[in-house]
């Protein structure tokens, strides 16, 4: 599985993962962005909106960590279509060792969800780097 030897260790420390990534990559990163509402009106808010003040291409970035086996991972598909409603483009990034063999299929089978340890070649294509 990638990242077992680095990998975050809870869904804050994630986030501030993929802040420091983005960062070193030259990239703008703002946090907990506030994005209307969600389809039963509960403010919704991106994790991490990453910018190229470059070209200014935008993409939010959910972080969602599974430490353990457990029903947090059934959050995620609604989630990935909850991006659907957002104003940019966007991704589920995801690290821990609890998502199960079937979630991490249908994750992966998306195509709106990257592994922690994925993401730097992720987002140098997305922004062209």
């Amino acid at each position: 599985m990638p990242g077992k030897g680095t990998a975050p260790k809870s869904g804050d420390e994630l986030k501030q993962r993929v802040v420091a990534l983005a960062q070193r990559l030259g990239l703008r990163v703002q946090t907990e962005v506030r994005a209307a509402r969600r389809l039963w009106g509960q403010q919704r808010y991106i994790d991490v909106v990453i910018t190229d003040d470059k070209s200014g291409k935008r993409l939010g970035v959910e972080c969602k960590f599974q430490a353990t086996p457990g029903t947090a991972e059934e959050k995620v598909p609604a989630t990935i279509q909850d991006i659907a409603h957002w104003p940019i483009p966007g991704i589920v990034v995801i690290d821990g060792e609890g998502f199960s063999t079937n979630m991490r299929g249908y994750l992966m089978s998306t195509g709106k969800v990257v592994w922690f340890d994925e993401l730097e070649d992720w987002l140098r294509l997305y922004f062209g780097l």
